[in-house]
């Protein structure tokens, strides 16, 4: 048995489209950069059993289908002919599937859990490549803090793999407002597809990908707030409206996300080093200085629609747990 827990994490500069749409290698098109959030975890548990077919349990409930399809075949990465099924207990403590990187922690807690359980010998850059197959994000989510995602140009993809970026300190937290904990009617993988295969502004916005990388390392490096400010909001918007310019356009905004947008550019104005980004999804991740948390949190919470605050600290990689951890 082995027991692993992995940190969700929040792009500061968005991945968004794939080159491989069917490979299954899940090859991203450009680079992006991350932060990893302690708030947003996944627990994974794998027992190896006697049994005929793997089992998936998700949020205390069994899955079956595709979902559970999706287990198995990344499962079959880490296992030779002849090794045991698996029992998969995997427990998200956010919300899952709904546009908060629930696959980034979940792909990679169980790409930590099989390794041990397998008693695979891999470094931290291979389980990198090994969890992007099961979701493109879950790559950085191997790493704690600040990561760096490489696109690479290899056909085989092992040269794309995330790698932490231990050089730089700056210290941010996040502050969430959960706009609808229900699944998003449309999942990323085919939100990017769609986009890229329908959108008139998809090839632009991967040009602008590299750009925002360098301006954005510089700015953490430099600890220039302004700047990385300027660079998260404009990849998001940039990201967004990508997808809005598809055909039929997708819309993940709601009007609670419009509402958080211009209350945290109203926060900046009044001299709080907020900013923010949002993810395929409804939610708005304020990223701000620690002594900006509590008035962010307070003025996000009165908006109409808001369900949920939750707020974060950066967060660690992939670890080993000695036993299932206390609700």
């Amino acid at each position: 048995m082995s027991i692993a827990s992995a940190c969700a994490n929040i792009a500061l500069v968005k991945y968004w489209g794939k080159r491989d749409a069917l490979s299954g290698l899940n090859l991203p098109q450009a680079g992006s950069l991350s932060v990893t959030l302690e708030a947003l975890r996944t627990v994974t548990e794998i027992e190896l059993v006697e049994q005929a077919e793997d089992e998936l349990i998700l949020d205390d409930k069994p899955v079956f289908g595709r979902p559970l399809q999706r287990i198995i075949s990344h499962l079959d990465l880490f296992r030779s002919a002849g090794s045991m099924k698996a029992r998969v207990r995997t427990v998200n403590q956010f919300p899952t599937a709904a546009g908060l990187a629930s696959s980034a922690s979940g792909f990679a807690a169980l790409s930590h859990a099989a390794a041990q359980a397998y008693r695979c010998d891999f470094t931290e850059s291979e389980l990198s490549v090994f969890a992007r197959r099961g979701s493109g994000s879950a790559a950085r989510s191997i790493f704690g803090g600040y990561v760096q995602m490489d696109a690479g140009i290899q056909a085989d993809g092992t040269d794309a793999y995330a790698k932490p970026l231990p050089d730089i300190d700056l210290e941010l937290q996040a502050v969430i407002a959960v706009a609808d904990t229900g699944e998003k009617e449309i999942g990323s993988t085919m939100g990017m597809e769609h986009t890229k295969e329908t959108s008139p502004y998809h090839d632009r916005w991967i040009q602008q990908v590299d750009q925002d990388l360098e301006s954005a390392l510089l700015a953490l490096r430099a600890q220039d707030f302004e700047t990385l400010a300027l660079v998260v909001e404009g990849s998001c918007l940039a990201m967004h409206a990508d997808a809005m310019a598809a055909r039929p356009g997708i819309i993940y905004f709601s009007g609670t996300t419009l509402s958080a947008i211009r209350t945290v550019r109203n926060l900046r104005k009044q001299g709080h080093k907020v900013f923010f980004t949002i993810d395929a999804g409804p939610h708005v991740v304020a990223f701000c200085a620690p002594e900006a948390c509590t008035p962010v949190a307070e003025q996000l919470s009165e908006l109409p629609g808001v369900k949920q605050i939750i707020t974060s600290k950066i967060g660690e990689g992939t670890q080993t747990l000695a036993s299932w951890p206390e609700d």
